[in-house]
């Protein structure tokens, strides 16, 4: 049975115990999530193309590869419904569980995918197949993670820093995720390409048992518990949430796209463009990926923390505008084919998109009313995976190849801004408030 727990049952000291518990729990599980979704990211843009795809041109065969990238961004729109009714409906850690195991086990799986030339197609589709189940898994795991920790955050302003730690594992499983192809793409010869790069998806397996021990350790969030306590649980909260909170969950999702869409351009495709149109070294864009994502330990939670000073729509604000500028900065960067250069660029890409990653995820959350908010949070977030993130490489691509020129992908990026700046200025900006009330009561 679960431990039913208040704010007002724990002294301070026992609060500030499981508030780091959730805090860590909830970075540790989004760090292997998205150790498991970006692998896939990173083994599309250098590897898949060719394995699956080997009698397409090496244009169309990576317009393909990221064709099954982006068949996991429709999915998580669809994990989000599903865990986030859940999460409304029976907590929070329980969902997180599940979500865990869902995004795992597929990717555990991947690594055993045969490739065209053992089965043909059908590699390709049963590849497409695991890609929605993590996408599935992955929609449900943002909103949990970041409710685990906000809603044990009984400081008011603190909270966008508590809620930007969840944040934190999107760069530490982006490190994680080219550390191992970077490792594995040593080998000699064709051991890479015949079956290195299936081994960092096997060992996503341990990492997923290690999530699941310190998870099944937390409690759920005082919040919660009192929405059970008060008999406000919802039986349809995705209905609800709909009929409730449209706009919240529109400009969600709308306000994402100079966060999602460059985020992808600069650690996806950049991959194929760098190695297979500039014909630079593949080690050097992983290791200046590598560094970049260190640079997001930083420059998440110290976003988080400079939103609970000047207000989250401030700082999110803040971060659109650079980002819309920087995609030409970096573009031209790039474009120079000069190692070093190019090194700089996509060590800085992340910065501004940091700036608005770190804020986000209170932002979104504390718009929605808590007995419908895992349910309103995750979808507005999921739903810019199928405008911003999964086609961004798409488009970029695409772009690329009509115009030959970088500084058209920078005029998408720019026009992502404009729609993001218009969509942050009109979000609710709770920061400060209390959240822990049904705002419609």
């Amino acid at each position: 049975m679960a431990i039913a727990v208040t704010y007002d049952m724990l002294s301070p000291s026992d609060h500030s115990q499981q508030l780091r518990k959730a805090v860590i729990a909830s970075t540790i599980g989004t760090t292997i999530e998205w150790y498991d979704f970006f692998i896939y990211g990173t083994a599309a843009g250098l590897i898949f193309g060719k394995l699956y795809f080997p009698n397409e041109d090496a244009l169309t065969a990576t317009l393909a590869a990221f064709g099954t990238y982006f068949i996991g961004f429709i999915g998580r729109p669809i994990g989000a419904a599903i865990f986030g009714h859940y999460g409304d409906r029976i907590g929070r850690k329980a969902t997180l569980i599940a979500t865990l195991l869902c995004m795992g086990i597929a990717t555990f799986l991947i690594a055993f995918v045969p490739t065209y030339e053992s089965i043909g197609i059908w590699g390709a589709v049963i590849l497409t197949v695991l890609r929605v189940i993590q996408g599935i898994g992955v929609g449900g795991e943002w909103g949990g993670s970041v409710l685990l920790a906000m809603e044990w955050s009984r400081h008011h302003g603190q909270r966008g820093l508590v809620a930007s730690w969840p944040q934190f594992g999107v760069p530490c499983g982006l490190f994680l995720a080219n550390l191992a192809i970077l490792g594995f793409s040593t080998w000699s010869g064709d051991q890479f390409a015949t079956w290195g790069w299936r081994v960092p998806f096997a060992l996503s397996i341990v990492l997923v048992g290690i999530g699941l021990w310190i998870r099944l350790g937390i409690l759920e969030t005082p919040v919660f518990q009192q929405l059970l306590d008060n008999d406000k649980i919802e039986r349809t909260p995705i209905l609800e949430v709909i009929k409730k909170q449209p706009k919240e969950i529109i400009l969600s999702a709308l306000l994402r796209m100079s966060e999602q869409a460059p985020f992808y351009i600069f650690t996806a495709f950049i991959f194929a463009y760098a190695t297979g149109t500039l014909h630079l070294s593949r080690d050097l864009i992983l290791v200046a990926v590598l560094i970049a994502s260190c640079v997001s330990f930083i420059t998440i939670p110290l976003s988080g923390h400079i939103s609970d000073r000047i207000g989250r729509k401030k700082m999110y604000l803040i971060g659109a505008a650079a980002t819309g500028v920087f995609g030409f900065l970096y573009f031209g960067m790039v474009d120079t084919a000069a190692p070093w250069v190019v090194f700089l660029a996509i060590v800085l890409s992340l910065i501004p998109h940091d700036m608005q990653y770190g804020p986000q995820a209170a932002l979104i959350a504390e718009a929605f009313t808590p007995r419908l908010r895992y349910s309103g949070a995750s979808l507005g977030y999921q739903l810019a995976s199928v405008i911003a993130g999964g086609p961004a490489p798409l488009i970029a691509t695409a772009l690329f190849a009509y115009y030959h020129s970088g500084y058209a992908i920078s005029i998408y990026i720019a026009a992502c801004a404009v729609v993001s700046l218009a969509s942050a200025s009109m979000m609710p900006d709770y920061t400060g408030k209390d959240i822990s009330k049904e705002y419609d009561d």
